[in-house]
């Protein structure tokens, strides 16, 4: 087999797993939802469809597929359209440079654990590419001809817009520790227990808080606040579009957490482990270690999501804009100088 194509099919295998496992990751994190939500309010929780009603999700993904598209008279049929394919679309384009750990040798062959490996500025095409979500969400509100729809997008663009600027000032520090835009590299300057959640505590605050935000989560969720908008910006969408919009929001939460697991907590590096374990180096075993690592950091950030949702009331817009503006950009850039006064004394006492 030629090498080029063996890059391609490795390439296409890489893209099937991270599509699938993304499809996987949403259907069960609806299911975790539900169940969480049961367990805080003292309910059961979904429990008919399969054991313990583990198949719900499909249950429901399949009903999605049966309902009739509808849309409105008076909407922009094609921005109605391609609204809820950028959304997912974006969702999922970010995972192309997300590294899930190492590389590793198959057959002689150097295989990575991302589907776009070397990419120098990952850090920069993620932010890039989940800037560019909202304009799915903006477009579902415009086209859908619907006053309660546009304010839902229009609260949306402005929401995250704001916290967009404290989430990108917040990773300052951690670029500034690293050196590097590359996501490999963050992760490797956190190697022997050099987390950044140690270093840059204030840093990982924002960028958590600002996660909620971006990925209009609650106390955030805004743009789709039932009481006052009906359903927001995706009010006059039904049956798979609406699904997609559903898929992106779980897609963006798992992104969300995938880059703080990345760049505070580590990535799949965990003193000690690798080194008691004495597994050769490159081996698929250590790849298969490093994405468990991963996944267990990522797992308790995506519960904590799902916790915060079904214990905090959602903000007034007001407070959420006043806590954006007045409070997480002043300490993001604050931050900023902070670790440039420390990164210099420690530099000038030859600490560093």
């Amino acid at each position: 087999m030629s090498p080029l194509l063996t890059d391609i099919l490795i390439l296409l295998a890489k893209v099937f797993l991270i599509v699938n496992g993304l499809l996987m990751a949403a259907a069960y994190l609806v299911y975790f939802e539900r169940k969480i939500s049961a367990w805080a309010h003292n309910r059961i929780g979904p429990n008919r469809v399969g054991p313990l009603g583990l198949f719900q999700s499909f249950a429901d993904v399949f009903k999605l597929y049966l309902k009739e598209d509808i849309i409105p008279t008076l909407a922009d049929k094609k921005l109605h359209f391609i609204a809820p394919i950028i959304s997912i679309g974006v969702a999922m384009a970010v995972y192309a440079v997300i590294p899930f750990g190492d590389s590793f040798m198959v057959g002689g062959k150097e295989v990575f654990m991302s589907v776009a490996p070397g990419v120098n500025i990952g850090l920069l095409f993620v932010f890039a590419m989940s800037s560019v979500g909202v304009y799915g969400i903006t477009l579902a509100g415009w086209s859908s001809n619907n006053k309660y729809s546009l304010l839902g997008g229009l609260r949306s663009a402005a929401q995250m817009i704001s916290y967009e600027l404290s989430m990108g000032l917040s990773i300052i520090g951690v670029l500034m520790i690293a050196g590097s835009l590359d996501l490999t590299q963050i992760v490797h300057a956190q190697a022997g227990g050099k987390w950044n959640i140690f270093l840059q505590p204030l840093a990982f605050i924002i960028f958590l808080v600002a996660s909620f935000a971006e990925t209009n989560r609650t106390p955030f969720d805004l743009p789709e606040a039932e009481p006052e908008l009906v359903g927001g910006y995706h009010t006059e969408y039904s049956g798979m579009k609406f699904g997609l919009f559903f898929l992106a929001e779980y897609a963006n939460m798992v992104t969300a957490s995938a880059m703080m697991v990345l760049l505070f907590l580590g990535g799949w590096e965990m003193p000690g482990l690798y080194e008691a374990l004495a597994l050769p180096a490159g081996s698929p075993l250590v790849a298969l270690v490093q994405f468990g690592v991963f996944a267990a950091k990522l797992v308790p950030i995506l519960f904590f999501f799902i916790w915060v949702r079904w214990s905090l009331p959602r903000f007034r817009y007001d407070q959420l804009m006043n806590l954006g503006w007045k409070v997480m950009l002043p300490l993001a850039l604050a931050n900023i100088v902070i670790t440039g006064i420390v990164m210099t004394l420690l530099k000038h006492y030859g600490i560093m």
